[in-house]
């Protein structure tokens, strides 16, 4: 039996954590062990590094769940195999450190679930989005229903599980399913570019944005401002957050600039 290390490589590179889904005889398609693997080496990021980038290994970043393991699950087993996908896929949204996905081939199914847990979403141009689950008589169960319904709106995830489509990388960018489309084979080298810059920032502010932020959406407005007001403060008070601000304040650090043309 392939141990976790076989089902999802890992490599530290500087201040980012590489990680590789590695069935790509199956598109990577997720089993309860590949779960816990992710997990695992999620947690294995989070103590090591400051941001990490998932990718697949192979042609396709993943296509869902390992039909195979789920249609001979007892119910209960298939309630507490999806809330264990919560809870791994929840140490990715919420954890200590951003991820970016980097996508290339299919993002089908738990895929695209696993690939909205993460921070930024990175998809080469012929990449592919789709929900297949109307089609094989079942439903999501890796948080899609939450987060992916939060990214691109409940009709259009409702079109896709209800027709089956395939959506594109720039019709999901657009959809605000993808941050950025790349060329082909490109992916992975933008998602650590990406992942490196975010590790610059300072450690707390990227907590607060991948804790605050999704909490803040679920609060009244009101609520959120209040909750906006204690985070903003408690960021301010932090000695890095001092030391960067003094060194903007001393003219040491640059000023943003306009995007290029």
């Amino acid at each position: 039996m392939s141990d976790a290390s076989d089902l999802v490589r890992y490599e530290l590179r500087g201040e980012v954590a590489i990680l590789g889904l590695n069935r790509p005889d199956k598109r990577n398609a997720i089993s309860d062990r590949f779960v816990e693997a992710i997990a695992e080496a999620v947690a294995r990021a989070t103590r090591e590094a400051r941001a990490g980038v998932i990718h697949g290994h192979g042609k396709h970043f993943c296509a869902g769940l390992d039909l195979s393991e789920h249609s001979q699950k007892p119910l209960f087993e298939a309630v507490l195999g999806s809330r264990r996908w919560h809870s791994a896929f929840d140490s990715i949204e919420r954890g200590r450190i951003p991820f970016v996905s980097a996508i290339s081939g299919a993002a089908v199914g738990g895929g695209f679930e696993l690939a909205a847990s993460t921070h930024i979403r990175v998809a080469e141009d012929g990449a592919f989005f789709a929900l297949p689950e109307g089609q094989r008589g079942i439903f999501v169960g890796g948080g899609g229903s939450v987060r992916i319904a939060r990214l691109i709106g409940p009709a259009r995830m409702g079109d896709m599980m209800l027709t089956g489509r395939s959506v594109s990388a720039t019709e999901m960018e657009r959809w605000g399913g993808v941050s950025y489309v790349v060329e082909p084979g490109k992916a992975l080298e933008r998602g650590i570019e990406i992942a490196a810059r975010m590790a610059q920032n300072a450690e707390f502010t990227n907590y607060a944005v991948i804790n605050a932020l999704p909490r803040i959406a679920d609060m009244s407005s009101e609520d959120g401002l209040f909750a906006e007001s204690m985070v903003a403060s408690l960021a301010t008070m932090t000695p890095e957050a001092q030391e960067r601000l003094r060194d903007f304040l001393e003219k040491r650090a640059e000023k943003v600039k306009a995007p290029d043309a």
